[in-house]
């Protein structure tokens, strides 16, 4: 098997692969900081998507799902923040395919080209007013500064932006994947608040980019939990230029793996910056489970063991007590024989065969006072692995959503 070829661009952006371009403005939707920003390809662009599995959708994502079903290609996204669209009803509805409708006039595209999302509080209508007279001001820029704008725009309770950028080598040529997403709070997809968008410059038709994204999304985004909450405007989307010259990807072309892997990490990396952002979270949480006798399995176990609200308790007051994480994994529907279970925090192991093994105290909790808590677990049941993040639960989180509307 050929070696995957993946390098990470510190510097990359949303708008690093060719043909994207974005902006951010300040719409008046919240007191002062930008609200309102756009992503816009240079050519309409394969794309894929994957939603939220919570029963109420919102308006924006009823529209995104008519726009792509069109002719499976996107041109542009406009998203804000500070009102979710959900629960909004028939008129909530108008207003995202008005949202749809400006975008498409403000950048001579046609309207099917364009996908919608919002995030913020669920249940008030958008200020229509503020979002009609903002979208003309949506000036986009291959530039940092465009890109940077666009991280902004899209932030709730977020305290830092999220984003990522790498770059493989297909056909000879270069290929970039990069992404930028916001998540805080109301974390637990399946496939929170969460929005995550990635562009691309590979040649790759939409049908194989959608079955690359389910695939990847099953094991990055959806094993991410902050607080055990699916929101009702989860959404990713991948958009995809074409214009690095490669000859079309799927998975019987030479160079898949180089593209595959660079999506995937795009999409892993992101997902940890959204778990470690976490509503008042101090560290990220990652699980590992092995011996499994599934994948599945072990990817059950692992993020029960990072929602358990005891771990995440436990890991804030940096207590070593494994007792919490064999509960959680107890009831995780993952097949388990309890007598022979391995637990470790960091390198130190805590539990092995189901026994307590003794270990310093003091060195437990240096490896809980790590910005990243690992908790690896071994089963002995097969050959099974899963991996899952999630984040610390603290005073804090309380507070944020204690007065959230306010």
């Amino acid at each position: 098997m050929k070696e995957k070829k993946v390098k990470y661009i510190a510097d990359g952006t949303i708008v690093t692969p060719k043909g994207f371009q974005a902006a951010g403005v300040h719409a008046g939707l919240r007191y002062t900081k930008k609200d309102l920003g756009v992503i816009v390809c240079d050519v309409p662009a394969s794309c894929a998507a994957v939603y939220t599995q919570n029963v109420f959708q919102a308006a924006p994502l009823q529209v995104t799902k008519q726009s792509i079903a069109v002719e499976n290609k996107l041109q542009a996204v406009i998203v804000n923040s500070a009102y979710a669209n959900a629960c909004t009803g028939e008129q909530g509805l108008k207003d995202a395919y008005e949202m749809r409708k400006l975008c498409a006039e403000t950048f001579g595209l046609h309207e099917h080209l364009v996908a919608v999302a919002s995030t913020g509080v669920i249940g008030e209508c958008l200020p229509m007013e503020n979002i009609r007279a903002s979208i003309p001001k949506l000036k986009p820029t291959a530039e940092w500064a465009g890109a940077v704008d666009f991280q902004t725009a899209i932030l709730t309770t977020d305290l830092v932006m999220k984003k990522t950028c790498y770059e493989t080598i297909v056909d000879g040529q270069v290929v970039t994947v990069a992404g930028a997403a916001k998540g805080s709070g109301m974390i637990h997809p399946n496939m929170a608040t969460m929005l995550a968008f990635i562009t691309t410059d590979a040649n790759v038709p939409s049908d194989v980019l959608q079955d690359a994204l389910r695939s990847i999304t099953n094991v990055s985004f959806n094993q991410i939990t902050v607080d055990g909450e699916t929101s009702t405007n989860d959404m990713v989307i991948v958009m995809a230029s074409g214009l690095a010259g490669n000859e079309p990807l799927s998975p019987q072309h030479p160079d898949w793996a180089n593209f595959y892997e660079a999506l995937r990490q795009t999409c892993e990396h992101l997902a940890k910056q959204i778990a470690r952002d976490g509503e008042g979270a101090t560290k990220l949480i990652e699980a590992r489970v092995k011996g499994a006798r599934t994948d599945e399995e072990a990817k059950w176990a692992a993020k029960h063991i990072v929602g358990s609200n005891l771990v995440k308790t436990a890991v804030y007051g940096a207590d070593a007590n494994w007792g919490r994480i064999i509960g959680a994994i107890g009831h995780s529907g993952a097949t388990i024989n309890p007598d022979c279970v391995d637990v470790w925090i960091g390198s130190i192991q805590m539990l092995k065969q189901s026994q307590p093994v003794p270990f310093s105290e003091e060195e437990a909790k240096a490896a809980l006072m790590e910005d990243v808590v690992v908790i690896t677990v071994d089963l002995h049941l097969g050959e099974g692995e899963g991996i899952a993040w999630g984040c610390d639960l603290t005073y804090d989180y309380i507070k944020i959503n204690a007065s959230y509307r306010t």
